[in-house]
């Protein structure tokens, strides 16, 4: 390693994907400057590097799921003492569905500066690819890999409006776009990313049950990059005016002041406030 230096830090890097060509200057710089990369595997990080023709003079260290828990302690002694250190996984940025939470969590716990060289994510990638609304989305990385307990998160994501970005194994994929299917119902819209970036890059859009179908009769293979569209919003329904004042009087004997309880019950149901006050004062 070289010079340390008085404070010691963390940069997280953005990976290609699959793509040499996706690495930034900045990702290379890093790379060749860092005084110890933490690879999530060595072996591919060495191949990225000699294609993109970078001498890494630093060390290099394995961090990957098996252990994470033993080697965190160990770098974050590196960066106490002054160093910094490189963390990147095999692609798209550490810490999503990928090694890194727990060394950036420990490292900021020891007071130590943590940064990053952003670059590809397969998250985005693929909700820019899907043509499925991209306002709001959230990510739920891997499912469960049982099939019930898979289900059974399905079912909790069934009324999710946003649009969903998940990862899967190929050999779990027609399992879960099956279960998707049964859940989300078969005509909700999706889109399968596999291999992004990569020579034989395919983006399918079609609906859930389609997809089920064309997943189950031939796996596809791969790294999968799965994009569901939200649920439809429900119209919410107004109930009768009976049912309003009963409301408010349910919350007024719980100890709501009238205003209050007219206020919450607006918010309830999807109202006006003064269209509520008016039934109830009817």
């Amino acid at each position: 390693m070289g010079e340390m230096s008085e404070v010691g830090r963390l940069v997280l890097l953005g990976a290609p994907l699959g793509n040499p060509a996706d690495a930034s200057a900045r990702f290379r710089e890093v790379l060749a400057t860092a005084d110890v990369i933490a690879a999530e595997d060595t072996r591919r990080l060495s191949r990225l590097a000699r294609d993109l023709d970078v001498t890494v003079p630093g060390r290099i260290v394995s961090y990957f799921e098996g252990n994470e828990e033993r080697r965190t302690p160990e770098l974050v002694e590196v960066l106490a003492a002054g160093y910094t250190i490189a963390l990147v996984t095999d692609g798209g940025m550490p810490s999503v569905s990928d090694p890194g939470y727990r060394l950036v969590r420990a490292a900021i716990d020891a007071g130590c500066p943590v940064t990053a060289a952003p670059g590809p994510s397969a998250v985005t990638t693929a909700l820019a690819l899907s043509g499925l609304p991209c306002d709001r989305f959230c990510f739920e990385g891997f499912l469960p890999r049982t099939p019930a307990a898979r289900r059974s998160r399905l079912r909790a994501l069934a009324a999710e409006e946003r649009t969903l970005v998940l990862f899967e194994a190929p050999h779990r994929i027609a399992g879960a776009l099956a279960d998707l299917a049964t859940a989300f119902g078969p005509d909700r819209p999706a889109a399968l990313c596999r291999e992004l970036t990569k020579t034989y890059e395919e983006v399918v859009r079609r609906p859930l049950g389609e997809l089920a179908e064309w997943a189950a009769a031939g796996e596809p293979r791969g790294e999968i990059t799965l994009v569901v569209a939200g649920a439809p919003p429900v119209a919410a329904v107004r109930p009768d005016d009976d049912t309003l004042r009963a409301a408010v009087a349910e919350r007024e004997a719980a100890g709501l002041s009238r205003r209050d309880a007219i206020t919450e019950v607006a918010a309830a149901y999807h109202l006006r406030r003064r269209e509520v006050y008016t039934v109830v004062h009817r």
